[in-house]
C-alpha cells in the first residue's frame, strides 16, 4: 500500500506527519509524506521556529510523482490540519491529481478544526472550505465530537444525536466517518467512545480513559483507520485495530509521563496491540449497500 500523507512536520515531538509517518510504515505502508510546514515543536508551546511551505510546494511535489509515473500506484491521499486557504486549496488539487491517475484512490480528511475547550483555533475560512468543499470530495472523515458538531450543526450530547450527526456528516459526501474523543449520556466518567460508521454498520468502540493530554493522538489514529480500512475493507474491523493501536499507544505515552504521543515507544502496539478491544455494532447502516459504494 502507497499514501500520500499531506500535514504539517514537527522535528521535535509527534503531530501532523510526524505522528502519522512511523506508525503507518510500522504497519508496513509505503509513506510519501508531504510537509505543509516544517517546525521546530508543536505550536502548542507557545513559542516555535520554522517555516510555511503553501500551496506552491505542495502541487510542485504530487507533480514530481505524477513525472516519475508511481501517482498509478497511490492507494489513497491523508491530509491533517490546513494552515490556509491556499494549502487547502493544493491539497484538494492533489486528490484530483492522484485520482486521476488512480481513480480506486481514497481520500481521507481529518477535519481539524478544533475541539473541546478550545472552540474553534483554525483560521478564519477554513471550517467552511472544509464541510463545503473537502468533505464532498472526501472518501474518509475523521472528526472528533467537537467537529462532528460543527460540520452538521447538531448537537451529540446524546448516542441518538450523535448517530443522527453521523448521519447528517455522510449526507455532505463522505462514505466513511470516524469520530473520535466521543463522549455521550451513555460514555462512563471513566471511559472514552469512538464511532465508526459506513455502509455496512454503525459500530461503537470504548476503551478506559486515560489521565492524559498528548499532542497527535488525532493525527495518528487518523492514519491507522485509513489505512486498516483500506485493508480490511470496513469501518468495524478498521475501528478495531486502530483503537485498540492508539489506546496502546497513549498507555505507553502515560506511563511515560509525556506530552508528546509516544509513537516510538509504542511502535509495538501498531502491530499487536497489548490490548484488544471488542467492537458493538449499533444500527443499521446509513446507506443501503445500492446507494454508495467505496
Amino acid at each position: 500500500m502507497n499514501l500520500i500523507s499531506i500535514q504539517s512536520h514537527v522535528v521535535f515531538g509527534h503531530v501532523g506527519n510526524s505522528a502519522a509517518v512511523f506508525p503507518l510504515q510500522r504497519m508496513g505502508v509505503e509513506v510519501w509524506p508531504i510537509h505543509t510546514v516544517q517546525f521546530s515543536n508543536h505550536t502548542g508551546y507557545g513559542e516555535w521556529q520554522g517555516e510555511v511551505f503553501g500551496g506552491k510546494l505542495i502541487r510542485s511535489l504530487v507533480a514530481g510523482l505524477e513525472q516519475r509515473g508511481v501517482l498509478p500506484e497511490c492507494d489513497g491521499v491523508l491530509s491533517g490540519y490546513m494552515g490556509s486557504a491556499e494549502i487547502a486549496e493544493a491539497i484538494l488539487d492533489s486528490v484530483t491529481t492522484v485520482r486521476r491517475a488512480n481513480p480506486s484512490a481514497r481520500y481521507c480528511c481529518d477535519p481539524v478544526i478544533g475541539d473541546v475547550g478550545k472552540g474553534v483555533f483554525v483560521r478564519e475560512g477554513i471550517p467552511d472550505f472544509i464541510k463545503t468543499k473537502a468533505l464532498p470530495t472526501a472518501d474518509i472523515v475523521t472528526p472528533n465530537q467537537f467537529e462532528l458538531d460543527f460540520l452538521t450543526g447538531r448537537s451529540s450530547r446524546t448516542r441518538a444525536e450523535a448517530l443522527d450527526a453521523v448521519k447528517a456528516l455522510h449526507d455532505l459526501g463522505p462514505h466513511a466517518v470516524l469520530v473520535t474523543s466521543l463522549h455521550t449520556d451513555e460514555t462512563p466518567e471513566d471511559a472514552i467512545d469512538m464511532l465508526a460508521s459506513d455502509d455496512t454498520g454503525c459500530y461503537l468502540l470504548r476503551t478506559p480513559r486515560l489521565q492524559l493530554i498528548a499532542n497527535g493522538a488525532g493525527d495518528a489514529v487518523a492514519a491507522l483507520f485509513l489505512a486498516h480500512y483500506l485493508r480490511q475493507g470496513g469501518a468495524k474491523e478498521a475501528l478495531a485495530r486502530a483503537g485498540s493501536s492508539i489506546f496502546g499507544i497513549l498507555q505507553k505515552t502515560l506511563e511515560a509521563g509525556a506530552s508528546e504521543i509516544q509513537v516510538v515507544l509504542g511502535q509495538d502496539e501498531v502491530v499487536k496491540p497489548s490490548r484488544a478491544f471488542e467492537v458493538e455494532e449499533l444500527v443499521a447502516p446509513p446507506f443501503k449497500e445500492t446507494e454508495r459504494q467505496l
